[in-house]
């Protein structure tokens, strides 16, 4: 079975303003997979993949990874590693580490996680979340525990170069930081940056929030917020206003991927408890006319946890999540999502997925 969502978008004399223009439908569809398209590692988890097309024509595959052996171990030993393919659909072969440790004196010293590609004009923009603190590991291979303080260091930053292959330029600084007011939806930490660029020319960048209104160390409540620049490299402004909120609900989405497409901001979004569409821990469609303020899509449900291969049917899985969109040449192309199953030995087995989107006019 697939899974659609539908886009309603408004006819170019209505962009313009013009009076007797009509709405048409555009369907797009989460597609059949190749099995070229599943990547992993051995000895290495995989997390949050995204893409881009080099000037060398390969596709360049950006993505979180930690050693096996250390368990869930995302918070402290993160790196973002690069891996190439002729095809966005793979298969894809690890090259390098794009974003290694650092050193803890760094804003982003130990860890780098959950990154998202962009080529804007001629450069090309590695957003991501990085962290540092004492690099102590509390997870075994059986049990995840999350190392507090490196999670609440959590801050957004964006490497920049002239080619995928690197180098990179790293900043000292964080791109967006915690905000000082202690009521702020980001009074404790920021992560996950989404980033794309409308038609005004202005950079939009959606981002995971968490506050300090709930006591503990986890905090809370864990939201989304928008931040706008005119530039890639900031500073970004940001918003007062959470998104994709639910009433009574601490922890409604995660993982928004937000792209431009036919006159309207679009986003893919993790259904943590199933507010949106019913169902926890679907995708869930999302759009917006302006960036800020944005709707549920009339047909919510982009897909459920499963993946649908070409020569092996429905698979149905743990978590399908941390969706990231690639468009190439304007038009959407694939969804990377990460995977997460579990052996019958309790081990976690963490990897990415390329699915293609069929867009139909």
């Amino acid at each position: 079975m697939k899974y659609v969502f539908i886009i309603l978008i408004a006819a170019l004399g209505a962009c313009q303003g013009q009076k007797g223009a009509s709405n048409k439908e555009v369907v797009i569809t989460f597609g059949e997979a190749p099995n070229t398209a599943l990547f992993k590692t051995d000895s290495f988890q995989v997390w949050g993949a995204s893409l881009t097309k080099g000037n060398d024509g390969l596709y360049h595959m950006f993505y979180s990874r930690w050693p096996k052996a250390l368990g869930s171990a995302w918070t402290t030993h993160s790196e973002i590693g690069h891996a190439v393919s002729r095809s966005p659909f793979g298969p894809f072969e690890h090259k390098d580490v794009a974003l290694p440790p650092r050193g803890a004196q760094y804003w982003d010293g130990l860890c780098t996680h959950n990154p998202t590609i962009h080529k804007f004009g001629e450069k090309y923009y590695l957003y991501y979340m990085g962290n540092t603190g004492d690099g102590v590991n509390y997870s075994t291979p059986q049990k995840g525990k999350l190392n507090w303080v490196h999670r609440n260091n959590q801050r957004i930053g964006v490497a920049v170069a002239d080619d995928p292959n690197g180098p990179w330029e790293r900043m000292d600084v964080p791109l967006l930081d915690v905000s000082k007011d202690t009521t702020a939806i980001d009074a404790l930490c920021v992560t996950n940056p989404s980033v794309t660029k409308g038609p005004d020319g202005k950079y939009l960048m959606v981002y995971k929030a968490v506050g300090k209104k709930r006591p503990g160390i986890a905090g809370g409540p864990v939201v989304h917020g928008v931040a706008t620049s005119d530039s890639p490299t900031g500073p970004f402004k940001k918003y007062v206003e959470p998104i994709f909120t639910v009433e009574g609900s601490d922890f409604p989405a995660e993982d928004p991927s937000i792209f431009y497409y036919n006159g309207k901001y679009r986003a893919i979004v993790k259904d943590v408890r199933g507010d949106f569409t019913g169902i926890w821990n679907t995708l869930a469609y999302f759009e917006s006319d302006n960036g800020i303020d944005w709707k549920l899509s009339a047909n919510s449900l982009a897909s459920k946890r499963e993946i649908n291969w070409k020569d092996k049917g429905i698979q149905e899985v743990e978590l399908l999540e941390r969706p990231q969109v690639y468009m190439e040449g304007g038009e959407p192309v694939a969804v990377l999502c990460a995977v997460k199953t579990t052996n019958e030995d309790g081990i976690e087995d963490l990897r990415n997925v390329q699915i293609p989107l069929v867009v139909s006019k």
